[in-house]
């Protein structure tokens, strides 16, 4: 994929540090609390793998695992997770429905769309919902666990075959804002600040690379990006920049 991406591409774009181990603590550093994950699929043959996978990592700990849309947001309600791996298809419920619900009973939940469809329409209500990732099935298992902690970290996530059409959504919403003006309610004015950090997100940097680029330190990334999903009454960062884009707040080329 050329060009620079709007969201990181996967799980291990861009390269990892390998001058660090890739997960776990610092030798000698207090242990931090385990990342809770949710599993939510129609497929128990499916569940059962991500599962076990999952079950093998010492700093993410299963908190249960849903069949349905309905059942999960019950699920999330309870357990509140942290990352939340979810198919869009599904009985009684679809994942984009209990997405937005989730958003309603456990706000800081991440969510990841684990799907087969690589139709566009999903694509897009998954991240107006909400969704923090956008993964299809044919990702290897074993990079599951790093997606978890990715969108933990504070990554959006989603598969390279997919960015391609983000991208073309992007551009065709500043085309269509620009022949087809509306009137609307003014933006929330970002600060300057937060106006590159928002650049920075648009070109699918995670928050240690943008506190390089700005020479600042990651939890001032943390507190802008929060900042700008609470002014902009969003809750994902890819959510925010197709925000940026129809309102003109970054330029799209």
């Amino acid at each position: 994929m050329g060009g620079d991406p709007t969201v990181a591409a996967g799980p291990h774009s861009p390269a990892p540090d390998r001058t660090q181990p890739a997960s776990g603590p610092p030798a000698g550093a207090p242990a931090a609390d385990p990342i809770r994950a949710l599993i939510v699929d129609d497929h128990a043959l499916f569940r059962r793998g991500l599962e076990m996978v999952l079950a093998a990592e010492d700093d993410i700990e299963l908190v249960g695992e849903a069949s349905d849309g309905a059942e999960a947001v019950q699920k999330a309600g309870e357990s509140l997770p942290d990352v939340v791996l979810m198919d869009i298809r599904m009985p009684r419920s679809s994942g984009i429905e209990a997405c937005r619900a989730m958003k309603e009973v456990a706000p800081s939940s991440k969510i990841v769309m684990l799907t087969i469809s690589d139709e566009e329409a999903d694509l897009f209500e998954a991240i107006r919902a909400g969704a923090s990732g956008y993964l299809l099935k044919d990702i290897p298992l074993d990079e599951v666990a790093d997606v978890v902690r990715a969108v933990h970290g504070g990554q959006s996530l989603i598969n390279p075959s997919m960015a391609a059409k983000l991208l073309t959504e992007f551009a065709t919403l500043a085309r269509r804002d620009a022949e087809e003006p509306v009137e609307q309610v003014p933006a929330p004015k970002l600060t300057d600040r937060e106006m590159q950090v928002l650049k920075l997100v648009a070109r699918g940097m995670n928050n240690r690379d943008i506190a390089k680029e700005l020479f600042i330190s990651e939890n001032t990334v943390k507190n802008h990006v929060r900042n700008i999903l609470e002014k902009l009454q969003i809750h994902s960062r890819m959510e925010a920049v197709m925000i940026a884009v129809r309102e003109k707040l970054i330029e799209f080329s």
